[in-house]
């Protein structure tokens, strides 16, 4: 995901928004957002907190008296998105921009490295300072000391610590009528390939009132698909209660007036309780779709992952789900060609593909993560190899999400109107409950108009391999 200012001017939604508090001269600001929904969420807070302080964001770098990027550090891939975007913005500073801010987990991760390699930047916050992005812009720019070139002033946490509450100033990036509310920051959990506890920090969750006010808040302003995001939904509440509490927020977050989905991304194999998989079967509100990123399934695999389960615990996962909540949608990602990795461990996570017949599922080719157990293990499965495995595994899962989505055809479902198909215009997109927004297919509609962010009913009519269409004439 890359949201840039273009999108906050357009199309964003104030939430909750304070009265101006004005910090300093007001003055423009452009932001570029990359990576996750979790950093996304970031991004409406600083949105929000340069707002308070009285600054404008234009819809273009070109207008912009200051630059932000919030930057992804979590693969090979984003971490060159991130680079290549902050030398994109430092090429600004050559006209009216006069001051480039980075934050996020690249300079979180990386600060050290990006201060020396890019001069151009002014200020570096890290994933947990963001917070002081208003001081930051009425901070003075760094001068050049003895002739040299000045370096970027850094404010970097060693033990990332914030988290949001509801009363942060926020404006919201994207559709008005679909919002991500973060429960939880930061991962205690020890997945040799991950990197996310360093960037992040330990976890930290948010009180149950306080989520519960926020999700209000939204509903009242016209939010009805609520997506829960945190590294580890499950373990939520653990550090504050000493038990997973998730359960007990769905069951305060399902009757709360004008929410109709609520979304659980992110969860972990080995929590899922009964007393959770109930709150999904029976609250009308908590959608019958879950994120569960299961990452291998050969138990010595996911020993070398330390994922803290064996392939049992998946698969009666996967049973227990579907035989208590009939028709429900699994997604899951999985890591293809982490060291270790032997054929025969590649030809077992394929069967399970196979067997299992997933909703949804994304595979992703080992990245390697210095600073990570895994990056330290020897047996590496080289990249090429790590991609055709990757590009097998997805190509089996296309045939069974299409066939899937044929079984849908002639069926009448429910569906949260996006708007104007980015395909055509002469076409209505949206989603049904089995599809997240940004990371699912759509549901293009046809045959009749809805207004934004409306529930229609609509009948299935084709289907692709990610894809559906259907009619609104029912």
């Amino acid at each position: 995901m890359r949201a840039t200012a273009s999108t906050v001017v357009d199309r964003c939604a104030v939430a909750e928004q304070s009265p101006p508090i004005v910090t300093g001269a007001s003055q423009n600001i452009y932001f570029v957002s990359l990576g996750c929904p979790k950093n996304q969420v970031d991004t409406e807070i600083m949105l929000g907190q340069v707002t308070d302080a009285g600054h404008a964001l234009v819809d273009t770098p070109e207008d912009a008296d200051v630059i932000v990027v919030n930057t992804c550090a979590f693969i090979d891939s984003a971490k060159a998105e991130s680079v290549n975007t902050i030398l994109e913005m430092a090429e600004h500073k050559k006209g009216r921009a006069g001051k480039l801010v980075v934050t996020g987990c690249l300079a979180q991760r990386y600060a050290d490295e990006i201060a020396k390699e890019i001069p151009e930047i002014d200020h570096i916050l890290g994933s947990s300072d963001f917070p002081t992005i208003a001081k930051t812009l009425d901070a003075p720019a760094p001068k050049a000391k003895r002739g040299k070139r000045p370096l970027p002033v850094v404010q970097v946490s060693a033990r990332p610590a914030y988290i949001y509450d509801h009363e942060a100033p926020r404006v919201r990036i994207g559709a008005r009528h679909t919002a991500y509310v973060k429960i939880a920051e930061g991962c205690d959990r020890p997945c040799s390939f991950c990197i996310i506890p360093k960037l992040r920090g330990a976890q930290r969750s948010r009180s149950i009132d306080d989520i519960a006010a926020e999700v209000t808040a939204l509903a009242a302003a016209g939010t009805k698909e609520i997506c829960l995001i945190a590294q580890d939904l499950t373990r939520y509440g653990w550090d504050l209660d000493g038990r997973p509490t998730l359960a007990q927020l769905l069951h305060r977050l399902a009757p709360i007036p004008g929410v109709h989905w609520i979304r659980l991304h992110y969860t972990f194999p080995s929590a899922f309780s009964d007393e959770l998989i109930d709150a999904i079967a029976t609250l009308p509100t908590v959608a019958k779709y879950v994120d569960v990123p299961l990452q291998h399934i050969d138990d010595g695999m996911l020993k070398l992952m330390r994922r803290g389960h064996s392939a049992r615990v998946t698969h009666e996962l996967i049973e227990r789900l579907r035989a208590r909540v009939p028709g429900i949608a699994i997604r899951s990602t999985f890591i293809s060609g982490h060291p270790g990795e032997t054929p025969e461990m590649h030809a077992a996570l394929r069967t399970f593909l196979e067997e299992a017949q997933l909703d949804r599922v994304g595979v992703f080719p080992y990245s390697i993560e210095p600073g990570t157990v895994s990056a330290m293990l020897p047996n590496r499965v080289p990249a090429a190899v790590a991609d055709a495995r990757a590009a097998e595994l997805m190509e089996l899962q296309r045939t069974i999400s299409r066939a899937k989505l044929e079984a849908m055809v002639g069926r009448e479902i429910e569906v949260l109107v996006d708007g104007i198909s980015e395909e055509t215009d002469l076409l209505l997109e949206g989603r049904y409950v089995g599809q997240a927004p940004g990371i699912d297919g759509v549901v293009y509609l046809a045959d009749g108009t809805a207004p934004i962010g409306s529930l229609v009913r609509a009948r299935v009519t084709q289907a692709a391999d990610h894809d559906l269409a259907a009619s609104l004439e029912v």
